[in-house]
């Protein structure tokens, strides 16, 4: 059980790391926040697609694995809508507080998601 838990904790850190600052062009920030713009769709899909990964390493059943895709799809989406929307106006030169605040909360809620896809995996895996 440990084990599967580092593999889980560590891949969906190294995932989010690499989707947030690696995996994230320009297109793809500029169209978040707008329902109407695929980038934020975009980005979602690449988290999502590289949880399932991780996921897959660690061996989740089939089911379990489709359905906590898609549901770190809509949940990250929807936490970095709310996050265009809270901050909207706030830049880290003139409200360097504010926006490190903002942007602390969006990465907190994401990090909160990671928690609940583990525990959802050691449940699918009879681990708890």
């Amino acid at each position: 059980m440990v084990a599967l838990f580092f593999l889980l904790f560590a891949g969906l850190e190294l995932k989010h790391y690499v989707a947030d600052y690696f995996l994230q062009p320009g297109w793809m920030l500029g169209g978040k926040g707008d329902i109407r713009k695929i980038g934020g769709y975009a980005h979602a899909g690449v988290h999502a697609a590289l949880t399932g990964l991780v996921l897959l390493v660690a061996g989740t059943p089939a089911g379990w694995l489709v359905g906590i895709v898609v549901a770190e799809f809509v949940v990250h989406y929807v936490l970095d809508w709310l996050k265009i929307h809270y901050s909207k106006g706030v830049h880290v030169d003139t409200q360097p507080r504010r926006f490190w605040a903002l942007h602390g909360v969006d990465q907190i809620l994401h990090q909160l998601t990671y928690g609940v896809i583990i525990y959802a995996v050691l449940v699918a895996k009879g681990v708890v």
